[in-house]
C-alpha cells in the first residue's frame, strides 16, 4: 500500500545532528531503508519536515519505518495511506 509518511523534525535535535556533520548520513539511511518514489523536504509550520512517499507492504513495517526518526531526529511521525491519480481512478470505476 502507498503510504505518505510526514516527519516533523525536532529542531533543537536536528541543530546538534548538522552542527555534527551526521544530518546527511541519517536522511540517507533513512531514504535508503525506505525507498521512496518521492521524497521532500520543506520547512512546514515553521518546522522542517520530511514528506516520503513508498509503499509499505504490511502493517508490521510500521516500528522499523517510524522508529528511525523519533529515535534520531526526536521527530513527530504520521503515517497515512495515499493515492496517486491512476489509484484514485481505479478506486471510483469499482464504485459504479
Amino acid at each position: 500500500m502507498r503510504v505518505l509518511l510526514k516527519a516533523t523534525l525536532d529542531t533543537e535535535k536536528v541543530n546538534e545532528l548538522t552542527r555534527s556533520g551526521k544530518l546527511p548520513e541519517v536522511m540517507k539511511e533513512a531514504i535508503d531503508r525506505l525507498q521512496p518514489e518521492a521524497a521532500y523536504f520543506a520547512p512546514l509550520g515553521g518546522r522542517r519536515t520530511c514528506l516520503l512517499v513508498f509503499d509499505m507492504q504490511d502493517s508490521s513495517q510500521m516500528p522499523p519505518t517510524g522508529e528511525p526518526f523519533f529515535l534520531e531526529m526526536n521527530a513527530e511521525v504520521e503515517v497515512t495511506p495515499v493515492m496517486n491519480a491512476d489509484d484514485l481512478q481505479k478506486g471510483l470505476s469499482q464504485m459504479a
